[in-house]
């Protein structure tokens, strides 16, 4: 979060002062940043919650609730960047001054980025978080974004130097523009990845191949006969297991309960920290 106050009070001075479009889209591009940094440590301090007598799953949805309000946030501010570009590529010419500033906050945005999305993911790798993952994922397109940026500046100020020699290369001072068409570009796309997901979760979407996997781990454990009805859904970082088993009807309680131990413990070994719950019957 400091980081991303930092970047956007740079962004915001070096973009008003340089009149950079490209630059001001990064600067809104940091704002949002924030503000899913915030949204970040609620949903994954709220999602820790233990599950109580209103919300006997727990509260690990939050976090997908959390990446939905980024997506929208960050199509929403795409939307304001598409609609400056454009004004700027069709009705009005407005001067863009390339200084060293403007190579200075772009190049340390990519440094702070980079830390960033390393940390992100590997604490999502650590703790097995959405949330954590769509944020290192956020920041890793980021670092492209203002890579894109960046070219867009060059451009720009080739155009100026060239410009009395090759009137030709009066289009690039128009880079700029183009540069935040491409920023919105790449920031849409990966919004569009994070909602898929998001909504996916939303809706209890099992992970692809994984049914089939726990069932072909099931059926291989010592006592089982047969294996159904599995269900697997995710809730924030938490996967949720439920099947139905037929064990060995002269097997006794404390058997297959023996059993059931060993069939968590073969879905553990696929999905670590899952939440398992098994049906035996006799068969």
């Amino acid at each position: 979060m400091i980081a991303a106050v930092g970047l956007t009070a740079l962004k915001i001075i070096v973009g008003l002062a340089t009149a950079s479009l490209g630059i001001l889209a990064e600067a809104a591009h940091s704002a949002l940043d924030l503000v899913a940094a915030l949204m970040t440590l609620f949903a994954v301090r709220f999602s820790a919650r233990p599950p109580d007598s209103t919300h006997l799953y727990g509260h690990a949805k939050v976090e997908n609730l959390s990446a939905m309000f980024e997506t929208l946030l960050l199509l929403v501010t795409c939307g304001w960047i598409v609609k400056e570009a454009l004004r700027r590529l069709l009705f009005a010419d407005v001067p863009v001054e390339v200084t060293v500033w403007s190579y200075a906050v772009m190049l340390t945005s990519i440094g702070v980025d980079l830390s960033r999305s390393r940390v992100l993911a590997r604490a999502a790798r650590q703790y097995n978080s959405q949330a954590l993952e769509a944020d290192a994922l956020h920041f890793q397109t980021d670092v492209w974004t203002s890579a894109v940026v960046i070219l867009g500046l060059i451009c720009v100020q080739t155009g100026d130097v060239l410009l009395d020699r090759f009137p030709a290369l009066r289009l690039l001072r128009q880079a700029d523009a183009v540069a935040a068409l491409g920023v919105s570009v790449l920031v849409i796309w990966t919004s569009l990845r994070l909602g898929r997901r998001t909504i996916d979760a939303l809706l209890d979407r099992a992970p692809e191949g994984m049914e089939a996997r726990i069932a072909a781990a099931v059926v291989t454990v010592h006592g089982v006969r047969d294996c159904h009805q599995v269900r697997v859904r995710y809730s924030g970082p938490v996967l949720f297991v439920d099947l139905h088993v037929l064990v060995d009807g002269a097997q006794t309680l404390t058997q297959a309960h023996s059993v059931a131990d060993e069939i968590e413990s073969a879905i553990h070994q696929l999905a670590p920290g899952s939440d398992v719950t098994v049906h035996t019957e006799p068969g």
